[in-house]
Order: C-alpha cells, then sequence, then structure tokens
C-alpha cells in the first residue's frame, strides 16, 4: 500500500465495476510518470482515516464513476470529502438516479441524502473523459496519466 504522506494522486472508485486491467493501466502509467497514487481495499460501510488523510493530501483527485458507484455508501463519503478538499474530474451517467434513490439513499437522514446528491450534481457538471467515447483504455488512460501529469508539474 502506498503511503498516504506521498499520495500526489486519489483515485476515488467502486471497485466490483471496473476490470483489475483498467486499474493497473491507471496505476502503471501514473508510475511511470513518476506519480503515486493511494491503494486501500475497501472494507467498511464508512470512509477510513487512512482514506481521508490520503484524500487531504492529494493534489489531483480523479472520480472514475461507474454503474454502481453511486450504491456505495464509501465511494459517496469519498466524493464528499474530495468536493471539500479539491475539484475532481468525472461525469455522471444517467443510469445513477433510479439505484441512488432506491436503494443508497433508504435508511440516510436528509442531510446526508442532501451532501450526497449535492456532491454528484457537482461532479455531473464537470467536464471527463467517457470510456465509450475511447476504443482503446490503455489510450484513454494515457491520456489521462498525460493531463494530470501536466497538472502536478
Amino acid at each position: 500500500m502506498a503511503s498516504s504522506s506521498l499520495t500526489q494522486v486519489y483515485l476515488s472508485f467502486h471497485g466490483p465495476d471496473l476490470p483489475r486491467v483498467f486499474l493497473n493501466h491507471l496505476h502503471d502509467h501514473f508510475a511511470r510518470k513518476g506519480m503515486t497514487t493511494f491503494k486501500e481495499v475497501k472494507t467498511g460501510q464508512t470512509i477510513g482515516p487512512e482514506s481521508l488523510k490520503a484524500i487531504r493530501e492529494s493534489r489531483v483527485s480523479i472520480v472514475v464513476l461507474s454503474k454502481n458507484y453511486i450504491s456505495s455508501r464509501w465511494c459517496l463519503d469519498e466524493l464528499v470529502e474530495i468536493f471539500k478538499c479539491n475539484e475532481a474530474s468525472g461525469q455522471m451517467i444517467g443510469e445513477f438516479g433510479r439505484c441512488f434513490i432506491e436503494r443508497t439513499c433508504q435508511g440516510e437522514t436528509e442531510e446526508v441524502k442532501k451532501r450526497w446528491s449535492s456532491a454528484l450534481a457537482h461532479v455531473g457538471s464537470l467536464r471527463g473523459d467517457y470510456s465509450l467515447f475511447w476504443d482503446d483504455d490503455a489510450a484513454m488512460v494515457g491520456n489521462i496519466a498525460a493531463r494530470v501529469s501536466r497538472i502536478l508539474k
């Protein structure tokens, strides 16, 4: 696990939705450009202290939105924290709404629902890459890594 004190890029993602090879491409491209990313296995229902520290210390946060991203309370809490600390890139996909209302928000307070909705609305308004527009995942990841590298320089 990368030490959060050395993290330059924080990746927020819903693990079960992403092919392991995609994440490996991201980490590999960032490493080749001399950038470090925070890696943690997400096991709890609440965001862990190491993740919070890594988000706060990262220079760039990348939100990898996937079909079930919003089904994870952990991911939504990360997203809220990311927007407290810095601007993130990402784009909302239409299929999120029903899952969010029917599953994720069930049993939550109005305050929590409002926080999550606000963070999702914000990330949905940002420009991002849409994987369906790319024929080659490796090329897309290379493009993302090059843009992040320019930001960090």
